[in-house]
């Protein structure tokens, strides 16, 4: 069956945090990141038929749910894990939150790789610890990392967990396998718990190959814990349904005690029955979607070097979300968004939400339909000849 990914489908008024938070109702938003593609006919169907029993309490997650994100994980990606590892929960960010309040106490220090996603940020202050950052290299737009600067932070007695993006939200990074092996060899000699939040795993490019932390070895298994959902990739964010995926026995009931107590134990029905429907008979749609966004990307790509010469895009390798350099500008980012709400109604994330390291950058959303891309850009380039202009 063949998808329709250029269909234009109005998300407005239907409380949309992406499409209905703006005061006005012109600004395009390219902000948030969940998809305005509509979800998996398969998931829509699977909820209609849950939807016709008509009575929603309380659900108790079933056998089927354990062996189908197993079952995707061993042949989508080749990693094997056993039923005990896995601990549902309602979404990625209340699982991080919860593994630093098992793994760590107040005034211990957490371990990133700036810019990195903003939720990594409260999530570590919420539980009372101190963020320390490892910044990535950016050159030839792309980032890689500064292996002297990792080993160096990470021998501080007082770091305890370190919180790995997999792929990378905003780099577009698809970590490689060497690079993962060299990040986990540092963490397990200074006896750094790695945290690898792998929610955008579905989404990479051809060419690129993504790999689960935990599958690379026993040590990188027993050394980490991992932390994964359809939401991203199914476009089902809103379901509120994740796993945690930890070997380690002890490390894994310290964590089940944080998800007690943090009261995110219990997800929805809508969540269970979307996540099997998804990894059992999403794969198709799931393949479109990944050949539509990359041609998304490519498109974008050649845009801003034929229009946007002096904003190049970073290389993506993998999720959605393309990283600009708009230092030309000579504004900073918080101020760029700001601006381009009211002068080009057009909604993107300043670069600084993901660390210091983002100061100059812009984070846009292209999961949407072409037309909508193309419509943001031309947002953008007016802005930036109009700003041009007024200097």
């Amino acid at each position: 069956m063949k998808y329709d990914f250029d269909e234009q489908i109005s998300r407005r008024g239907t409380d949309s945090y992406k499409w209905d938070s703006a005061e006005n109702e012109n600004v395009l938003p390219m902000w948030v990141a969940d998809m305005d593609f509509r979800t998996a006919p398969v998931i829509v169907d699977a909820l209609h038929r849950r939807v016709e029993h008509g009575i929603f309490g309380y659900t108790r997650v079933p056998d089927s749910y354990y062996e189908t994100v197993i079952d995707w994980f061993v042949h989508r990606h080749g990693w094997k894990m056993d039923r005990e590892w896995i601990i549902y929960t309602s979404g990625v960010v209340p699982a991080v939150s919860a593994i630093i309040k098992a793994l760590t106490v107040p005034g211990d220090k957490v371990l990133v790789q700036t810019p990195v996603y903003n939720c990594f940020f409260s999530s570590i202050r919420n539980n009372g610890c101190e963020m320390v950052s490892s910044p990535l290299v950016f050159a030839d737009h792309t980032y890689t990392i500064d292996y002297e600067d990792l080993e160096r932070k990470a021998a501080d007695p007082k770091i305890k967990v370190m919180l790995l993006c997999n792929p990378h939200n905003p780099a577009g990074r698809v970590w490689k396998r060497e690079e993962l092996v060299h990040i986990g060899e540092i963490c397990i000699r200074h006896g750094v718990t790695v945290v690898s939040d792998e929610i955008h795993c579905e989404l990479v490019f051809p060419g690129y190959c993504y790999t689960p932390f935990a599958s690379i070895s026993e040590d990188f298994l027993r050394h980490s814990v991992t932390c994964i959902s359809p939401s991203k990739a199914f476009n089902i964010a809103g379901l509120q349904i994740a796993n945690i995926v930890c070997a380690n026995a002890d490390r894994r009931a310290r964590i089940d005690r944080a998800i007690n107590d943090n009261e995110v134990c219990d997800v929805n029905p809508f969540g269970v029955i979307a996540t099997q429907a998804a990894y059992n008979e999403g794969k198709e749609w799931l393949d479109q979607l990944i050949e539509y966004l990359h041609a998304n990307y490519l498109y974008m790509r050649d845009f801003c070097r034929e229009h946007l010469p002096e904003f190049p895009v970073t290389i993506l390798e993998g999720t959605y979300l393309v990283w600009m350099d708009c230092r030309k500008l000579g504004i900073s980012s918080e101020e760029l968004e700001r601006r381009l709400v009211t002068e080009a109604r057009l909604w993107l994330n300043a670069g600084t939400m993901y660390g210091a390291e983002g100061e100059g950058f812009m984070r846009w959303n292209i999961a949407c339909p072409r037309n909508t891309l193309t419509e943001g850009l031309k947002r953008f380039v007016h802005f930036v000849k109009k700003t041009s202009i007024d200097a």
